[in-house]
Parts: structure tokens; sequence; C-alpha cells
């Protein structure tokens, strides 16, 4: 009765070949993004969704087979990755990719050219990852300076703007505290190698020691929070 299921389409045996090779890619391809991603962190649900996505989408190719409507199911399996269309990391929209190819390898049956695949992509992730490759000189960061109302600001901050960083904006005034207080907001490119806590020092012996707030543009919406 079990082998009935696949006297039209797909054998027991490239039902479970396709299963589990692709399982085994989706696996091994979530071991690389937890190694690569150890610095920014990951989330538990995304890890599990790499493992998932190859047999899903192994198996709807395996199932159809070569023919007109395997384009139409491979169009809709890329589709998946619309789940990471949220503004996200670029990184991991490209390991949706990844493990969207490698399954799609494995459910057209090239087991064989689905390992090779996944172990030339990772050894090229993971010498990417040890050299640094692209890693930029300098970090876009939001800085927030806290000054008393009777403190002007104009220049007070450039010497040690110009210091620290390759360049800066001001992008932003605001009173707070029932306008006792000044909040200035900049945008700023500062160098990687640059001593951030030296940065701050030389800022609080201009602001009087009031709050400076220095944070990266992705978590920059923070600064604004009163």
């Amino acid at each position: 009765m079990f082998n009935s299921i696949f006297t039209d389409g797909l054998s027991v045996e490239a039902f479970f070949i396709a299963i589990l090779s692709s399982v085994a890619v989706g696996f091994l391809i979530s071991l690389l993004y937890l190694v690569t991603n150890k610095k920014e962190g990951y989330s538990q649900s995304y890890v599990w969704t790499i493992i998932m996505l190859p047999p899903v989408v192994a198996i709807v190719i395996a199932a159809i087979g070569n023919n007109v409507a395997s384009s139409l199911s491979l169009a809709g399996a890329f589709t998946l990755v619309r789940f990471r269309s949220a503004p996200g990391d670029p990184k991991q929209i490209a390991y949706v990719f990844y493990a969207t190819a490698t399954g799609l390898i494995c459910g057209l049956g090239y087991i064989t050219y689905a390992f090779i695949f996944l172990v030339i992509i990772a050894a090229v992730l993971l010498v990417l990852y040890k050299t640094k490759y692209a890693s930029p000189a300098t970090s876009s960061m939001t800085l927030k300076i806290t000054i008393p109302e009777n403190l002007n600001y104009i220049g007070l901050f450039d010497k040690t703007l110009d210091k620290y960083t390759s360049n800066w904006l001001l992008k932003r005034v605001k009173t707070t505290e029932f306008g006792t207080l000044f909040e200035l907001i900049y945008s700023i490119e500062i160098n990687n190698t640059a001593n951030q806590k030296a940065f701050i020092d030389e800022i609080r012996t201009l602001n009087g020691n009031l709050n400076v707030v220095l944070v990266l543009y992705k978590y920059d919406d923070k600064v604004y929070a009163s």
C-alpha cells in the first residue's frame, strides 16, 4: 500500500534519499551559520528554518519532477525568502538562498553535487569570516550629547570629533528636562581603531560630565527614547 503511493511519481528510494540528504545539508548549513554569527548573535527559530528549508524544497522538486511545473515550483520555492523581506541582515537572506539551492539540487537527484556545492560555499564563507574580508575601517554611529542650557555648543566639540571620527554631522538639537538641558545628536563615522572610552571622556570634560550616548545606526532608534 505504501509503495502504491509512489507508483505514479516519486519512488520510495528517491523519496528517502532526497529527504535524508537535504536534512543533512540543512543541518550542516545551520552549523556554518552558528559559527559565522557567534559575534552578531542568532535566533533559534532562524536556525531551525535553515534546517527545515532544504528538505521542504527538495521534496517539492522531487515530487513534481522534470517538467514544466518544475520551473514553477522552483519560483515558488524561492518566494519563501519573503519571510526575510523585512529589514534585516543581508547575510541571513543569503543563507536562505544557500539552503534553498542545496535543497533544490538534492530534489533533482544530484546528491553528490549538492554536497560539493555545500563544501565549496562553506569554505568560501569560512575564509571570508576568518579574514574579516571587506570589514570597514569605520563604523556608522549616532552620538547623543547632553549639555546645560547656558553652554554654547557651536564649535565646542569640533576638535574632539575631528580627532576620533572620519566625518560627522550635527543632525538634531532639542531641549529636554523642561528646557534646562539641550540634546545634540550627531551622525558620525568613527574609526574602528579609535579608543571609544577616551572619546567619550573627552566629550564629558566639555559637556559638564552630563550624559553621552554612542550607539550603532541599527540601534539608533533607542537614542531618541526619553
